[in-house]
């Protein structure tokens, strides 16, 4: 099963927008390289203020200084390297992120020394219940993180070996992160249970308080730093106070983003977060913007991230509610030790100035040079829903028209050449919306659900602490 390990952390931001959860399957049950396997919340032992650690699979170079253990865990031992390797993950990954908000050094030793234990208990829990990750599944993930990278395998162990790292351990801490996966979303699932009753009053709550609506929105973020003082947070209320303004009196929105705004992920494409039910956007962008016409812009409102400046681009009644499927065929080149990701990007290259400039056509070349199961079918690969594709695969198909082919596209299987087909908008069944329901109430609880569950593990567990030598 593909492993993806590009989950955004839930600590990242102060709220984060949920996409939509409907994942409608395709008929039939393509085993094709390029489609995503759902997955279940991920949740982590939290360290406030720290992005989750569950997918940070970084290992560091060795320790020179003496060990010894700080716990033990029916048996088994937690060292203080263990702790030093985890807090210098954290520290490293806090630095590259501005808002990240780090304790005090020895707060947050203690809170990752907690998180390893309970990481030990729940791997302990994991084996005894049989639970396992094969060597095939961990060769995958592997693949998945060369291929993130845009190196190959072989490049990648070059470049561990240059760093001083072990490749085993390497391939065994991804295997525990994955089996730590697997275990918290069966356990945590099997816990959450939600009735037709709580479905129906969800969707009646919704639709009393007008979220029952699909909302396109734009934003402006001015960030407002940790510790800011009173008189910084002014200045910056007042910043976005006149941008807001600006956007009123009709200046371009999109460029208004362009040149303020704070939030990179949503800067390039005029701040807007794409159209997603108003259930699953933060509430108080849903009642800034509840009375507002098509093409208006709400007062500034302050999150936990700062100050937000609001367009509403779409509204659409949920009761009409759809989703756009998108028809593609691709073009599929493994990487292999003697084929490197540059080598599979020249070929591909070439292959698309043939079919760009008239001299074949993309199902003529598919069928001569993919190497993914659709390469009979010309790469068709039929109408998929959102969320079907691997991340990389979807984003670069959305920015395509009809009849436009791609560049080379890298993802975990190796090098896609991709051309959208044909888009088309398809109703939402009341299945559909209720299943969409089930979602919502589902990603609501999983983390209290989650939390319940570790400290039942952890209270039935051993744990011997120990002091510092």
């Amino acid at each position: 099963m593909p492993v993806r390990t590009d989950r955004p952390s839930r600590l990242a931001r102060p709220w984060s927008p949920l996409l939509l959860a409907v994942c409608i399957a395709a008929s039939g049950a393509p085993a094709l390289a390029q489609f995503s396997l759902g997955d279940a919340p991920s949740v982590s032992p939290r360290i406030p203020g720290v992005p989750s650690l569950s997918t940070d699979l970084k290992l560091q170079g060795q320790q020179t200084t003496a060990d010894y253990i700080v716990a033990v865990v029916n048996q088994e031992p937690i060292t203080h390297t263990d702790v030093d390797k985890r807090v210098g993950r954290i520290m490293e990954s806090a630095g590259r992120n501005p808002n990240a908000r780090l304790p005090p050094p020895d707060a947050l030793r203690q809170q990752v020394l907690e998180a390893l234990i309970d990481e030990k208990v729940q791997l302990q829990y994991a084996k005894t219940t049989g639970m396992n990750v094969s060597d095939a599944e961990v060769d995958d993930a592997v693949a998945n993180i060369a291929s993130q990278n845009q190196i190959s395998l072989q490049e990648l162990r070059q470049r561990m070996r240059a760093d001083g790292l072990d490749y085993d351990r390497y391939r065994n801490s991804l295997r525990e992160q994955m089996l730590l996966e697997r275990v918290r979303a069966r356990e945590v699932n099997a816990r959450i249970q939600i009735s037709d009753s709580e479905l129906d009053a969800f969707n009646a709550q919704a639709a009393a308080a007008g979220r029952d609506t699909d909302l396109n929105l734009a934003h402006i973020l001015i960030a407002v730093p940790e510790g800011a003082s009173a008189d910084k947070v002014r200045q910056l209320a007042a910043k976005a106070e006149a941008l807001r303004e600006r956007a009123v009196a009709g200046v371009n929105f999109a460029q208004l983003v362009k040149d303020n705004t704070d939030d990179t992920g949503t800067r390039d494409n005029g701040g807007t977060f794409g159209m997603r039910p108003a259930s699953r956007l933060p509430e108080l962008f849903t009642d800034a913007v509840k009375d507002l016409k098509v093409g208006q812009v709400s007062k500034v409102v302050r999150s936990g991230a700062g100050f937000h400046v609001l367009k509403l681009i779409e509204r659409e009644n949920a009761g009409k509610a759809s989703y756009t499927q998108q028809r593609a065929r691709h073009i599929l080149l493994r990487t292999t030790p003697q084929m490197s990701i540059k080598a599979a990007r020249d070929r591909m290259m070439n292959i698309r100035k043939e079919i760009v400039g008239g001299q074949a056509s993309f199902a003529q070349m598919a069928r001569q040079n993919s190497e993914d199961g659709s390469a009979t079918r010309g790469g068709d690969l039929g109408w998929a829903a959102p969320g079907q594709f691997v991340p990389e695969f979807e984003q670069a198909l959305l920015a395509l028209q009809p009849g436009q082919v791609s560049e080379p596209v890298v993802t975990r299987f190796g090098v896609h050449l991709i051309q959208l087909i044909e888009r088309r908008e398809v109703q939402l069944t009341d299945q559909q919306k209720r299943e969409a329901a089930r979602s919502v109430l589902r990603e609501q609880r999983f983390e209290s659900t989650y939390e319940d569950w570790a400290r039942e593990l952890r209270a039935a567990a051993f744990v011997d602490m120990r002091d510092a030598p």
